[in-house]
């Protein structure tokens, strides 16, 4: 279990009787967990970042609950470690990923998941739609959280599911959004001959039934008058710009899909 900030799970009183919650989970949204990575990744890179900087960075006082809360919220979602009698903290490699564009998508998801109360919600209403607010924290309760913290554990869900995808299908379905796969355009090394690659698949797919040439809506074709001549020079970023106009166009000619679409880019130039 990861070990949480003492602002991160508040007691309750129950007959008298005080009591823990006995479910993790954060009082602040992935958003905010993902702010503070940021805030690292921009101080020191993978290096150690010393509780001063890390709270100046982020304009709070080192002191502050604030600043305690967001620390317990990041390593919960699983973005940062410790150094033990330091004070001083540094992106795990879940924290990389999700400050790298192209690897946050998949990262946000993983970070979501390392949560146990939304690990549980995740299971439990997969392929179901989620109850209204007051019936999904009771099922919270139920899953071990106090009764007097259902409320805010509720909305941080809520954020956090927002933050990381689950909600691209609406607020009332809880679905893992598809990180590869027919929904996810992927040029792994980001070279002019993967995008090509994905150009010769736009053709194929468009071809008519008979297997005459391709049929390709207007919009697609002018799009792929814009590849430029093998050999020369394209930049990663000219690459993505290409392919995000190219899912859009998809869209518009054919209707959404039911596992949305991500565009991912990695490598250097050529």
């Amino acid at each position: 279990m990861t070990e949480a900030a003492p602002e991160v799970q508040e007691l309750k009183a129950v007959g008298g009787k005080r009591e823990r919650s006995s479910i993790e989970f954060p009082y602040m949204g992935l958003d905010e967990a993902m702010q503070l990575a940021s805030a690292i990744h921009r101080t020191t890179g993978s290096g150690w970042c010393a509780a001063d900087q890390l709270a100046a960075a982020l304009s709070l006082s080192m002191a502050s609950s604030g600043f305690r809360v967001r620390l317990g919220t990041a390593k919960m979602f699983g973005l940062i470690e410790s150094e033990r009698g330091s004070g001083a903290f540094r992106l795990t490699d879940l924290g990389h990923r999700i400050v790298d564009p192209s690897q946050e998508r998949a990262a946000k998801v993983q970070a979501f998941l390392n949560v146990p109360l939304y690990k549980e919600l995740a299971e439990l209403h997969r392929g179901r739609s989620l109850p209204p607010a007051a019936a999904l924290e009771r099922v919270m309760a139920e899953l071990g959280v106090a009764q007097k913290q259902t409320d805010r554990a509720r909305q941080t869900f809520e954020r956090s599911a927002q933050t990381a995808g689950f909600f691209e299908y609406g607020r009332d379905k809880l679905v893992q959004p598809a990180t590869s796969g027919p929904g996810v355009i992927r040029s792994a090394v980001g070279t002019a001959a993967g995008v090509a690659t994905v150009a010769a698949h736009a053709v194929s797919i468009v071809a008519d039934k008979d297997g005459g040439s391709p049929a390709v809506d207007p919009l697609l074709s002018a799009l792929l008058q814009k590849l430029p001549p093998a050999g020369s020079t394209w930049g990663v970023v000219e690459r993505k710009t290409w392919l995000e106009m190219m899912a859009m166009a998809f869209t518009l000619t054919y209707g959404a899909t039911e596992y949305g679409l991500s565009i991912t880019l990695s490598g250097e130039d050529d």
